[in-house]
């Protein structure tokens, strides 16, 4: 059934050009958001908890330009399976590469943070097509194993390696002739609770995976924050701000911190383009 899905619905859309593609988008928005209402509880309490400021109707906006957002990112990453080298160069603009290639030039590894914003998949795509550091993505591979697979050779296809979260360690004591730069994205909500760095994010008390910054200390790799921005309907300006190139004289938890600051400050400057969708705050701090 998996693979009649994707080859009778998936792959025929993701050939389609742009203008058919976000026609179909458009169609799609009032089925997903007003018929069946995909998640829009959590949607509404989320955005109220994060926004206690705005008013019902500022909200409601939000709410609207989210789902319209987010119906154009599903179409996307259908998209993603077919995207060729120039379709990614022309939606995923880079505003400034040499920040993370001087880096390479010294042979320093690094690691890239960022969180589910605007579109992040078609971004780490795109990466190792202009990268001087060999790609590496964190990822948790999915129990549908059909699926796990074609996701897989997708984010893989111009050179992106993906890492099953359990093996991450490994990439960090391993032996390379290339700088590596390892993905993270550390704004889903930890597992362990028990475990997670507890940071007011939002307006809420929010849990944060705390590996990147541990992994930067135990290897000293700089940190540098991955930022999206929409500057059109289908097309993303990528801008890279560094958090720190010493992260062992950085004080506990400060890296993570400095994270969830700037990408609360990309939200609040757009704040339809995050994965709202997503249960951020089901787990309380103890």
């Amino acid at each position: 059934m998996n693979n009649i899905f994707y080859y009778v619905f998936i792959l025929p859309i993701s050939y389609l050009p742009n203008k058919l593609l976000y026609l179909i988008s458009s169609f799609f928005y009032p089925v997903l958001y007003k018929l069946l209402k995909y998640r829009r509880k959590i949607v509404r309490e989320n955005l109220k908890k994060s926004f206690p400021e705005k008013s019902s109707e500022e909200l409601l906006i939000v709410e609207q330009n989210f789902y319209k957002h987010f119906c154009d990112l599903l179409l996307e990453s259908f998209k993603g399976f077919t995207i060729s080298k120039d379709q990614s160069e022309k939606k995923i603009r880079i505003k400034n590469q040499e920040l993370v290639d001087k880096y390479a030039d010294n042979g320093r590894n690094v690691i890239l943070i960022g969180g589910h914003y605007n579109n992040w998949e078609l971004t780490a795509q795109r990466m190792p097509l202009v990268f001087k550091h060999d790609v590496y993505a964190i990822y948790k591979p999915l129990s549908n194993k059909f699926f796990d697979n074609k996701m897989r050779k997708s984010r893989e296809k111009f050179g992106l390696k993906m890492i099953p979260m359990k093996t991450t360690k490994d990439y960090f004591t391993n032996v390379s002739d290339r700088p590596r730069a390892i993905i993270f994205g550390s704004d889903q909500s930890p597992s362990n609770a028990k475990k997670a760095l507890w940071i007011n994010f939002l307006n809420q008390e929010s849990a944060f995976l705390y590996g990147a910054e541990k992994y930067a200390k135990d290897f000293n790799w700089p940190v540098i924050y991955v930022s999206i921005n929409k500057i059109k309907r289908g097309c993303y300006e990528l801008e890279y701000k560094l958090i720190t190139d010493s992260p062992n004289k950085e004080t506990y938890g400060n890296i993570i911190s400095d994270f969830a600051k700037l990408l609360e400050s990309d939200i609040n400057n757009a704040p339809p383009y995050w994965l709202w969708t997503h249960k951020r705050w089901k787990k309380k701090k103890s």
